[in-house]
């Protein structure tokens, strides 16, 4: 006798067709397979750090351009109060626009620079940007204010003695324009990212091969009959 054949309708055992596609199919890969899934969690949160520590750090460049290139505000002395020479003049509130200018400026730089630093993105390196950025900003503040004209304006108007024009402290009186560089930088960084950053690969299926034909089933002769067994 022969064994019992596997029919063929019905899979062999051990085969479960969920676990492989189907003849000559290539499967898809899936993420970390093929060796370009980029840093693991560590790796970027510490890019990450770096990116904040060096933005933030280009917040001293942002205060000496924003001490050497925002207007300055002319002030006059008759030797009891201190009064603007120019009252009508807009010299204040052109400090606060170029501290914002500054500040969208240095964002869009920075934001091209960490994209060609790692052009995957990520999460981090855009909150690295927003922080880096803020501190930044209130960096080059600082910066400006204690670089700038003194703070002082009764000594610095003492000093300048009596009908002698001198420059009023640097202010910023509009806060919000801290917040230019860490917008424009996460803004920017985004589109970026989106425009020409890497795309992740569409999985690939390759046509399969015709399945093979089947092997034809043994044929087996019947028993011939004994002779001197039983007549009808």
């Amino acid at each position: 006798m022969t064994a019992p054949l596997t029919p063929p309708h019905q899979p062999p055992p051990n085969d479960d067709p969920w676990q492989k596609g189907p003849s000559g199919a290539t499967p898809w890969p899936g993420p970390g397979r093929n060796g370009d899934e980029g840093p693991g969690l560590r790796a970027e949160l510490v890019q990450a750090a770096v990116v904040a520590v060096v933005v933030a750090v280009l917040g001293v460049l942002l205060g000496l351009l924003w001490m050497w290139l925002a207007p300055h505000v002319p002030l006059i002395s008759d030797g009891k109060a201190v009064y603007l020479k120019d009252s009508e003049g807009e010299q204040a509130i052109g400090g606060d626009g170029t501290f914002a200018l500054l500040g969208l400026a240095f964002g869009v730089v920075s934001a091209a620079a960490v994209f060609l630093f790692r052009k995957r993105g990520g999460v981090p390196l855009v909150l690295a940007l927003a922080v880096g950025g803020l501190l930044g900003s209130l960096l080059a503040w600082r910066v400006g204010i204690w670089l700038g004209p003194s703070q002082d304006v009764v000594a610095a108007a003492k000093h300048a003695g009596k009908g002698v024009t001198f420059d009023a402290p640097l202010k910023l009186a509009a806060k919000g324009a801290l917040l230019a560089w860490p917008v424009a930088a996460m803004i920017v960084h985004l589109g970026v990212t989106a425009v020409f950053g890497p795309r992740d690969p569409e999985p690939e299926w390759t046509p399969p091969s015709p399945p093979s034909p089947l092997p034809p089933l043994p044929y087996e002769d019947p028993a011939p009959e004994q002779p001197g067994g039983p007549r009808h």
